[in-house]
């Protein structure tokens, strides 16, 4: 499924593969005429619509597709794997806005704040692949459409961004963006813990000091947290740490002894072997495109 409207904004302005900034700080737009295979990734808190092609995210024991017929809310920046459905003769078009957290958050309180349960059958989905509606998609055209003026992107681009998030606040994924701005239950003390480990990566963390900090025992943090994260505590910053490093080696900034450290790993050895059985190439390849 393709929606050709969409399709013919997008491709003016994104000629060859990648992700391209655009006239609006928030929005970026993203192409691909070749296949991907299932590969380690992570996605800043945003909304992902396609115009053609499809992907296939796979977090934990999650399968969550999404292609034209839908759009992603990934709500938390979650490590995951993702595939990619794309050719020549079909290119994967598609355009993402970062969930600004004070739009949200003034959103969420405009539309009256909503609060749910906190029990484990209502816990949010921090990454979910959600049907389109006509309403979200005319907001995503008329996005499109401002990027194309730069006079209209710096005068109504913001308000565009706006609208896309509204749509989606008020779709399937709305609990969950909205679990983002209410401090409370279960489900927020996981958030914190999880941007926590995100800005003391390289510190030395162990589970029972989250748990400390979550306010809970530690087997029930490691329910609460694999409920969020589909992974255990310890897999989940190993994930984190090994991205963290792939966006270090790509900067070609560090070496890998240094790219190591950086992340919070004591060995480099160790280090090189995790990143390996991740990501199925050695650091020193992703760095200089020689085998290690």
């Amino acid at each position: 499924m393709n929606c050709p409207e969409m399709l013919e904004l997008i491709e003016p302005l994104a000629q060859v593969d990648g992700f391209y900034k655009t006239l609006v700080p928030s929005v970026c737009l993203f192409s691909s005429r070749q296949p991907k295979p299932r590969t380690p990734i992570m996605y800043e808190p945003s909304i992902c619509i396609i115009a053609q092609g499809s992907k296939v995210g796979f977090l934990g024991d999650r399968v969550i597709p999404y292609n034209s017929g839908h759009y992603l809310v990934q709500t938390l920046p979650l490590p995951f794997e993702c595939e990619t459905y794309a050719s020549e003769e079909n290119p994967l078009f598609g355009i993402a806005v970062t969930l600004d957290a004070p739009v949200l958050a003034e959103l969420v309180m405009e539309t009256g704040g909503q609060q749910y349960p906190q029990d484990e059958q209502s816990c949010p989905k921090p990454m979910d692949s959600v049907a389109m509606t006509k309403s979200m998609r005319e907001a995503v055209m008329r996005l499109l459409r401002a990027l194309h003026d730069p006079q209209t992107a710096k005068l109504m681009g913001e308000g565009r961004v706006r609208e896309v998030i509204y749509e989606a606040l008020l779709g399937e994924q709305g609990k969950a963006m909205r679990a983002l701005v209410h401090n409370q239950g279960n489900y927020s003390r996981i958030v914190r813990v999880l941007n926590q480990m995100r800005s003391e990566l390289a510190d030395e963390i162990s589970v029972d000091q989250l748990a400390r900090q979550a306010n809970m025992s530690v087997s029930t943090f490691h329910q609460h947290f694999k409920q969020v994260t589909r992974a255990s505590p310890l897999q989940y910053l190993k994930r984190l740490r090994l991205i963290k490093a792939q966006l270090l080696l790509n900067q070609n900034e560090l070496n890998v002894t240094q790219t190591a450290s950086a992340v919070g790993y004591k060995s480099v050895n160790q280090f090189s072997r995790d990143y390996k059985r991740y990501f199925g190439i050695s650091p020193t390849y992703e760095k200089r495109g020689e085998v290690a």
